[in-house]
């Protein structure tokens, strides 16, 4: 048995993660415990505890964020540990490539001739994508001397929605940058009420490459992540650990950028 940790319900990313995990635990003849946290890291502890008195061979832990407590127990845990999405030295660890996922999109916009833009991101306390996504996009922007503000926001879009109902129409950002999808979408939906027109006012772009950024047009620029590759590399690991004891400490897979009609170059 292999237990699995996951961030929250509804999230595109997640359901891709353990579509991958699911097909190789299927042909393995591997069952799946699976614990929802709701982005809660008290629930995450709690959900470890519950997996190891479980006696699951191997946990698979999609994290977001990770206190001192949370890396105390990972690192102490009798049970494998597998993290997914966050980073931590000398633990196995499987991730994304964040940082360049931030400079790619600054690049395009860059290229497009925008010099006046905005990061719409999260919370620091979400190292992968509060931090090196953010991170990848500010160099680049100061690389190339252009003008960059940044609004925090969480990952619903009903609060970017809000959020962006109120700054939109001060804001001298002609390039959007938004920290994910989800949140891309509901900036989106502030422009369509705000009236706001996507690409001719104001470029948008997002990270994930989830199926609902081609739902609205026009369709979203974004980050590609292999969400269905992510898990299925994963569940090969707690495979791998199961029978041999061992793992790789870090591996991470690529991402690459998929341009779509909501940016476009700068006009005048």
């Amino acid at each position: 048995m292999v237990g699995v940790i996951i961030p929250r319900y509804g999230s595109p990313s997640t359901n891709e993660v353990l579509k991958g995990i699911d097909s190789i635990a299927y042909t393995e003849d591997i069952q799946l415990m699976i614990t929802n946290s709701d982005l809660d890291i008290e629930r995450t502890k709690k959900n470890i505890r519950l997996l190891q008195r479980q006696k699951v061979g191997v946990i698979i832990l999609l994290a977001t964020t990770i206190d001192e407590e949370l890396e105390e127990q990972l690192r102490t845990s009798k049970t494998p540990i597998i993290i997914v999405g966050q980073k931590l030295s000398g633990l196995p660890a499987y991730v994304y490539q964040d940082y360049e996922a931030g400079r790619l999109i600054a690049e395009h916009a860059i290229k497009l001739g925008h010099r006046h833009l905005l990061f719409v991101g999260v919370t620091e306390e979400d190292y992968a994508v509060g931090v090196l996504r953010k991170k990848g996009f500010y160099d680049v922007a100061k690389q190339n001397g252009a003008q960059v503000s940044f609004i925090q926001s969480d990952f619903s879009r009903s609060q970017n929605y809000e959020k962006a109902l109120k700054y939109l129409p001060q804001t001298k950002a002609t390039y959007i940058a938004a920290a994910t999808d989800h949140m891309a979408i509901g900036i989106f939906n502030a422009c369509m009420e705000l009236g706001v027109q996507i690409p001719n006012q104001i470029s948008l772009s997002g990270f994930g490459g989830y199926s609902e950024t081609r739902n609205v047009l026009p369709h979203i620029t974004t980050i590609q992540y292999s969400h269905s590759e992510m898990g299925e590399t994963i569940m090969k690991a707690a495979l791998q650990t199961l029978e041999t004891g061992k793992n790789r400490l870090h591996t991470e897979l690529p991402v690459q950028l998929l341009i779509q009609g909501s940016t476009e170059e700068l006009k005048g």
